[in-house]
């Protein structure tokens, strides 16, 4: 498979160095923009999350993993330092940052969230729908999640 994948069902996006190769099979189409305070010191404006239904990793070896909080951790090639992914410890939910996949780039915007914590230079046009920290979290509560 390519770097950029070899079929609608399944992309592929690597890191800068190439050391690290993901899969996403049957990726959703859109994504999803988080402004939070976190994402913002991570990537350095917001994180783009690509999700699917399942992947794989080819140099998990390159791979780092840094717990961010008590219900995260983030992914990060140890060679170059591209952002890998992001997973919701809770229920093992991971993204991936749309930014490693070229077909990616014609992804629209599902929704903005954390928009109030979002720097005044990442505010995003169009009109999808945008949450602010208070309506992520009280989503999340209201499917059972707790934040300590």
């Amino acid at each position: 498979m390519s770097a950029t994948g070899n079929s609608a069902d399944t992309i592929a996006g690597t890191c800068l160095c190439g050391a690290v190769t993901i899969s996403v099979s049957s990726p959703k189409r859109e994504i999803e923009v988080c402004q939070c305070d976190m994402c913002r010191r991570w990537a350095g404006s917001f994180y783009t999350a690509l999700t699917g239904e399942s992947h794989a990793i080819e140099g998990e070896e390159a791979v780092t993993r840094y717990r961010s909080s008590e219900w995260a951790e983030r992914g990060f090639c140890s060679r170059c330092g591209s952002n890998l992914w992001y997973e919701f410890l809770p229920t093992g939910g991971r993204s991936y940052s749309a930014g490693l996949f070229d077909e990616a780039a014609d992804f629209g915007i599902e929704k903005e969230i954390f928009v109030d914590e979002g720097a005044r230079w990442t505010r995003l046009k169009g009109d999808h729908p945008c949450q602010t920290a208070q309506e992520v979290i009280a989503e999340a509560e209201a499917a059972g999640f707790t934040f300590d």
